[in-house]
């Protein structure tokens, strides 16, 4: 029997009810659906890792064998499909200056951003940061990025956020007892460490830019 209740923004509980299904729905519609940006992606994929590495006889324990393409799949066919939504349909999303999401300006920062990076950078840069790898698939569709190079480092990224964050997990859970008591503030540090990689690449583009 499933919960009556569900928290879409806890990731255990999520689990709990759906299961490895629940885990690949919800990463495809992270990244592959407007709405879906507020969804747990990191925490959920560094939960199920943990799961994954669960003794026998636990409550909820999942198998790192089919979790781990499952995982890199949804992410991957969720970004393109947010591409796709943009390429086809960007301009009408995106063309609502009232909206604090769904602007032109949002366009032009992004823009900036592939600039800035490089599209290759870009998407994959994206994948580690919440929020921004929902919105940078359906924006690389508007900017008219080639179809196989988004695709190309489209796969790149979705397989390295998504496999090593989970094998993060796997990895902990097997080390540390009782790791479920040391969740909050894991992920609390993935979500602060997943910003690095960005602000690292600002600061030394800033340097570039002084020289």
């Amino acid at each position: 029997m499933l919960p009556l209740a569900v928290n879409v923004l806890d990731a255990q509980s999520l689990i709990q009810a759906f299961g490895a299904a629940g885990i690949f729905l919800v990463l495809f519609a992270e990244t592959g659906l407007l709405i879906g940006f507020f969804l747990p992606g990191d925490s959920l994929l560094f939960t199920a890792g943990v799961l994954c590495a669960a003794s026998a006889d636990a409550a909820v324990r999942l198998n790192l064998a089919l979790i781990l393409p499952g995982v890199a799949i949804a992410a991957i066919l969720g970004a393109q499909l947010g591409y796709l939504i943009g390429r086809r349909a960007g301009p009408v999303i995106f063309d609502r200056p009232q909206s604090r999401l769904f602007n032109p300006a949002n366009v032009k920062k992004a823009e900036v951003y592939f600039e800035r990076f490089g599209p290759a950078k870009a998407v994959v840069l994206a994948r580690f940061v919440p929020i921004v790898r929902t919105f940078l698939n359906p924006v690389a569709g508007v900017l008219e990025m080639p179809v196989r190079q988004f695709t190309l480092w489209n796969v790149v990224g979705g397989v390295i956020w998504s496999m090593g964050v989970t094998l993060l997990g796997y990895a902990l859970g097997k080390r540390i007892s009782n790791i479920d008591t040391y969740l909050l503030p894991i992920i609390a540090l993935i979500l602060v460490v997943s910003v690095l990689p960005v602000l690292f690449e600002v600061l030394r583009h800033r340097r570039a830019a002084r020289r």
